[in-house]
């Protein structure tokens, strides 16, 4: 992530942050839809590649490059997140994890592959940080990015009954702090990119069905069937931008 003192960082609670997002049907299917969107649209086969990725936490996506015979440096401005990635990867020797933001990072370091996921909901100026992953970019190299959906949030909360959260505005919940403090609309994501050297190739969302499921228990129950619904209607409309997380692939020029 970014500037460590305005930006959140999960220090202190990355073990948590760890087990309830990747320990639970929502992480593995955000997870496992993330790289199926990504093998589609990007060459992840031409191993090996340089790949960025930008407020990488525990290292699941770095893990799942580096299986695929690329080069990782993993970014995080948390100490214990890093940490954690450090264990996660110790298996593997083409990586290299910094402790360091994403406005930090050298311009002149390009990258055939940037991965920012679930990073700019937490961040004060997520658009200076788009500007920033554009950059780091190599000529024709790919921009993968995934955000909390703000619309989604708004469609969840009437359909759970939260109306007086939503009259409210939604507020960032201080005590939650797994919660994004800074969920985006994806049009407005989608703006910022059409004024940058970057061509859209893919948009999805991500887990448009799972967490609106009235028996929860199916989303374990009938997860893979579940998936390969996500998978077939993600990228279709309207139900793309009703997935919680919203996945833009793009290319530079």
């Amino acid at each position: 992530m970014t500037n460590s003192k305005i930006d959140q960082s999960f220090d202190d609670i990355a073990i948590k942050f760890d087990k309830n997002i990747y320990g639970s049907s929502k992480g593995q299917l955000r997870h496992e839809l993330l790289l199926h969107h990504m093998h589609q649209a990007m060459p992840l086969q031409n191993a090996p590649l340089e790949v960025l990725d930008a407020g990488g936490g525990t290292g699941f996506m770095s893990q799942a490059m580096l299986e695929l015979g690329h080069k990782v440096t993993l970014t995080d401005i948390s100490k214990e997140a890093l940490l954690l990635a450090e264990q996660r990867l110790s298996s593997q020797d083409q990586y290299q994890c910094l402790h360091t933001d994403i406005l930090s990072l050298d311009d002149s370091t390009g990258y055939d592959v940037v991965i920012c996921h679930a990073v700019l909901e937490w961040l004060q100026n997520p658009q200076q940080v788009l500007e920033k992953l554009a950059r780091l970019v190599k000529p024709q190299g790919y921009l993968s990015l995934s955000f909390f959906n703000k619309d989604a949030q708004l469609f969840g909360n009437m359909c759970y009954g939260n109306f007086d959260y939503v009259e409210q505005g939604m507020p960032a919940k201080n005590i939650v702090r797994l919660s994004p403090n800074h969920p985006l609309q994806p049009k407005e994501v989608l703006d910022w990119l059409a004024a940058l050297p970057l061509v859209i190739k893919q948009q999805a969302g991500i887990r448009c069905f799972h967490d609106y499921l009235k028996q929860n228990a199916q989303q374990i129950s009938h997860y893979q069937q579940l998936k390969q619904l996500e998978i077939q209607y993600g990228r279709q409309q309207p139900y793309m931008w009703l997935g919680k997380y919203f996945h833009i692939i793009s290319q530079a020029n």
